[in-house]
């Protein structure tokens, strides 16, 4: 049995905004765990959805932070939905794009040409995040669909993970022209889609890749579609509450506070749990936690029972210490 978690798989493939950093600042820890990754050989990924920057710049970002990465290790959403659009149209198509000047830059590397305007007929329409992204923006995309271009969308996260919080993410503003226009987009090129974990693992030759991210509804869901092994860390999106109601699909292998969890023995992160060291559940009366210990334990310990028909957010403390660890979870006031 591997002493460590991470030492059951030949590739880890990193989630970025809310894993290894928020916006442009590092998680704490977060350096320190790729560094001993690093030291000790194991294969590493970058996976992102995030498509207001290109591979060679996200991997100039995380040298910056103190995580050595080349431009081979990251995929991103706008990579992968440019090589998607040239394998789709003839070489010189016009794409309307719809998001920042790395979504750009990827469709012209991908030998197709970006436009701003319906009016100039694109083959196709491609929507990214952006943080200068506005109504001219969707209405020029409206008009394009209507008119018959393809539509692909890089993403559909709802939100984004910033040190104020979430903020509106692609899938926000997805939404809006869904809504104008009565249709989902005609293809979803990121997570939860499976390819961005795939691509990662096809160009190192992975058999057994392990996902860590921080969303359920995006790398985790991925992960599950990808048929991987995941670990969700809650130091981004989603938080205690999201993992008891998460449905069968978004349910990680493992759950860590942070990127520490990678090198725990890998039954101190697997979720869900019957019993765990430090806690009980006690039914009589309605379910109690008693106990002490870390709090991401008595979280696994919760999942078992809301995984199994329960309701994980009604139970009460049974001590101090179980009242200061769901307090901490968030699941008591």
């Amino acid at each position: 049995m591997s002493e460590r978690l991470v030492d059951a798989y030949d590739l880890v493939i990193f989630d970025l905004d809310g894993v290894i950093y928020l916006i442009d600042r590092p998680i704490a820890g977060a350096v320190e765990a790729v560094g001993e990754l690093h030291r000790a050989g194991v294969p590493l990924a970058y996976a992102t959805n995030n498509a207001s920057r290109r591979s060679s710049e996200v991997a100039n970002l995380l040298t910056g932070l103190g995580v050595p990465a080349d431009t081979a290790e990251v995929v991103t959403s706008a990579g992968a939905s440019a090589a998607v659009l040239a394998q789709r149209l003839p070489a010189g198509s016009r794409v309307l794009v719809v998001g920042a000047d790395a979504l750009r830059a990827e469709v012209r590397d991908a030998g197709l040409e970006p436009v701003e305007r319906a009016e100039e007929r694109p083959a196709a329409v491609v929507q990214g995040y952006g943080p200068q992204v506005g109504w001219a923006d969707l209405a020029e995309a409206a008009v394009a669909i209507r008119g018959g271009a393809q539509w692909v969308a890089t993403n559909t996260d709802r939100t984004l993970p910033s040190p104020r919080g979430p903020l509106p993410g692609n899938g926000s503003l997805v939404a809006a022209l869904r809504t104008a226009l009565g249709r989902d987009p005609d293809l979803v090129v990121g997570k939860p889609q499976p390819e961005l974990f795939a691509t990662a693992a096809r160009r190192v030759g992975a058999k057994r890749p392990l996902v860590v991210g921080d969303r359920l509804d995006t790398d985790i869901e991925g992960a599950v579609r990808a048929g991987m092994d995941s670990l969700l860390v809650l130091t981004g999106v989603s938080g205690p509450a999201d993992l008891l109601a998460a449905p069968p699909e978004q349910r990680p292998t493992y759950v860590a506070g942070d990127l520490g969890g990678l090198f725990d023995a890998p039954a101190a992160a697997a979720v869900p749990v019957d019993q765990v060291d430090g806690w009980r559940l006690d039914d009589s009366g309605g379910p109690r936690l008693a106990g002490d210990g870390a709090s991401v334990d008595a979280l696994r310990l919760l999942c078992g029972l809301a995984w199994s028909g329960g309701d994980g957010t009604k139970v009460e403390p049974d001590s101090s210490a179980a009242r200061d660890a769901l307090h901490a979870l968030g699941l008591r006031t």
